[in-house]
């Protein structure tokens, strides 16, 4: 059964599953909030953040921006921009922190 066909057969997600997606974010965001203030947790902070940003990303993409329900190739197209936008900010902050810093400025 095709994506299309199996969308026609159980038709568009209901208002409760939006407000359930939604939910879920909230209750992601708090755990954020509650883990950015504990100190045991300091040396990983940013990996369990960009975890949990990333998959609130997903679900934001997946549902509101109904990615869920589009055609394959529409998916491929925005995995592929994202893919490409974190490849180019990976490097320019590696180039960044390897070379000490920002390049000095030209007027002062």
């Amino acid at each position: 059964m095709s994506q299309a066909e199996h969308l026609q057969e159980h038709g568009h997600p209901t208002p409760r599953k939006y407000v359930g997606v939604a939910i879920v974010l909230a209750i992601l965001t708090a755990i954020e909030v509650t883990i950015s203030y504990i100190d045991s947790l300091r040396s990983i902070l940013v990996y369990v953040l960009l975890v949990l940003a990333l998959v609130k990303f997903e679900l934001v993409a997946a549902w509101f921006m109904h990615l869920r329900f589009d055609n394959a190739i529409f998916k491929r197209l925005f995995v592929t921009g994202i893919v490409t936008a974190l490849l180019v900010f990976g490097v320019v902050l590696t180039y960044f922190f390897s070379h000490g810093g920002p390049a000095p400025s030209l007027g002062g």
